[in-house]
């Protein structure tokens, strides 16, 4: 409806219209004038003006109540007859004002002819939908969703924390200069019937050794005292962090001996090794009481529980290569990638402890394969005098880590080589065969041993280690001056080949089938984590939280 108010000067005609009809309808001029003559005008003005203050007055909410049901009523059906002609009509949206749902319609209004919506042509926008209170919370709740996942929740800065050294070892002291101590007291440091990670190939006494007079030797410093190792000290520092060896089976060696000496800290349960590819993870978790600030300002505090992870990965030349299966690796041909370091230095970001070395698998023969630049396959090689393409591969491995290691949080050593006890003449056994049935260290012994090892290489990698990478420290470790004593640790012809342990005929052919390489366990690789236990702990180290 239209209504159109008038004030003073408002004739009958107008306040006719004002009621919704023309003059025409009630006689024109001689219905006015029959009006007037019977006196019926001014009762029929007033009752004229008083609908026409009632229609200003509540004309929003008369309208209100006459189109809500037109909105509120869901459109019927469309047959599929009918499905046509009925996408071309645009659906009217009737404004309104909200209404409680307590509010019903009380029937079902019709449209006139004159009310149907003129039709348009069919055009690619949609029409719009008939909005109902419901739809219109759900898009608001949509449109807050949104919003929280444009601006996502600012995530406070990991607090640091200076953890300040918990010995006092000092930097200068040379751990690798002086003497081993028998010591059947504090050593060994663990049992190997206690360690069930340990693996077949380093359980000596298992595979038959029948002396464990291996086990008990201490190395004593020259200049300063290396600590007992402490399980739960150390595994306070690796709390929530990684510490990884990278290399190839002697730093699996090594990794198997840190394993042992760090799982006793962990309840049984919580502890577990897996393989992750190239990886072999060791998990522990750890509980570790609240602080007594805790008690006092809380009450009861329920104990924390962390993790730390040991991990080994296989990269026996650092670089990428054809023997880079952790499994299968038997390869006559060894060919490096020199320059390429990218697809196993992916593996060791973001850990805080790294421990790499690289050495025995290079020493087969005197010259090096080494991939072309640009080379397609692993037949495009050149050789290469073996410290030539050592030197190379170092420095594509330090340039690495000075580009990448965030010295603020992550540790970087280098294990110097392991040295191998194959000429029993040159420690004065000439009737000896290669390692076995030794059973002691060498203790009188003066001057250099010349065991065949290449110091080309030694000097090699001390120098990389130390030059090389300007940002990051890199500590070289040097755990060969030791080793060299240590004729009695190897395996010898307890261990396994091709994964089976020696049989009593295998162990009696040491000429063939001794390993004098790899070490027992417990043994030997207990000292080169000693070594690094007491350089990380003799240092500050930084905890996030």
């Amino acid at each position: 409806m239209n209504f159109v108010g008038r004030r003073k000067s408002s004739s009958l005609a107008g306040a006719g219209a004002g009621a919704g009809a023309g003059a025409d309808a009630f006689g024109g001029k001689h219905a006015v004038a029959s009006l007037r003559r019977g006196g019926r005008l001014p009762v029929y003005v007033a009752s004229v003006f008083f609908v026409l203050c009632v229609i200003v007055m509540y004309g929003e909410d008369i309208r209100s109540l006459t189109y809500e049901p037109l909105a509120r009523v869901p459109a019927p059906a469309v047959p599929a007859a009918d499905a046509a002609s009925a996408s071309r009509q645009k659906v009217v949206v009737v404004p309104r004002r909200d209404i409680s749902s307590s509010e019903k319609p009380a029937a079902v209004l019709h449209r006139g002819d004159q009310e149907k919506p003129k039709q348009h042509a069919v055009t690619a926008e949609p029409a719009p939908a008939v909005e109902t209170p419901q739809k219109k919370v759900d898009a608001k709740i949509k449109k807050k969703a949104g919003k929280k996942a444009k601006k996502p929740r600012r995530q406070r800065a990991a607090r640091k924390t200076v953890v300040p050294p918990a010995l006092g070892v000092p930097e200068t002291c040379d751990l690798s200069k002086g003497r081993w101590v028998f010591d059947n007291t504090s050593y060994p440091l663990y049992r190997e019937e206690e360690c069930q990670f340990l693996t077949s190939q380093v359980t000596c006494m298992k595979n038959g050794r029948r002396d464990d007079t291996y086990q008990k030797w201490r190395w004593q410093p020259k200049d300063c005292s290396m600590p007992r190792f402490d399980a739960k000290l150390f595994m306070e520092r690796l709390r929530g962090k990684r510490f990884m060896f990278v290399g190839d089976s002697l730093n699996r060696n090594q990794w198997e001996s840190m394993v042992c000496l760090l799982q006793s800290a962990s309840p049984p349960g919580k502890k577990y090794v897996s393989w992750e590819g190239q990886r072999v993870v060791f998990h522990a978790w750890v509980r570790t009481p609240p602080s007594p600030s805790s008690f006092l300002a809380l009450g009861f505090v329920p104990p924390r529980e962390f993790n730390a992870t040991v991990e080994f990965y296989w990269a026996p030349f650092l670089v990428e290569s054809n023997s880079d299966d952790p499994k299968i690796h038997s390869i006559r041909d060894r060919i490096i990638k020199a320059d390429t370091i990218a697809a196993h230095a992916e593996n060791w970001r973001g850990v805080d402890y790294l421990v790499f070395n690289t050495y025995i698998w290079w020493m087969n023969t005197l010259n090096m394969k080494v991939m072309r630049p640009g080379g397609q396959s692993w037949e495009e090689h050149d050789e290469v005098v073996r410290i030539e393409a050592y030197r190379k591969v170092l420095t594509t491995w330090a340039r690495w880590v000075n580009e990448n290691v965030d010295p603020a949080r992550t540790s970087v050593f280098f294990m110097s080589m392991s040295p191998l006890h194959l000429s029993p003449q040159v420690w004065g056994n000439p009737d000896g065969i290669r390692c076995a049935k030794e059973t002691m260290p060498l203790l009188d012994w003066h001057g250099p041993l010349w065991l065949g090892m290449d110091w080309d290489m030694f000097h090699e990698a001390k120098n990389v280690s130390r030059a090389a990478s300007p940002r990051v420290p890199i500590t070289f470790v040097d755990i060969t001056t030791m080793s060299e004593r240590r004729k009695d640790g190897h395996t010898s012809v307890h261990t396994i080949r091709q994964g089976k342990v020696l049989g009593p005929e295998e162990q009696a052919d040491p000429g063939t089938y001794a390993d004098c390489i790899h070490w027992c366990l417990p043994g030997v690789p207990d000292i080169w984590n000693l070594v690094l236990y007491t350089r990380i702990m003799s240092r500050p180290a930084i905890q996030f939280s």
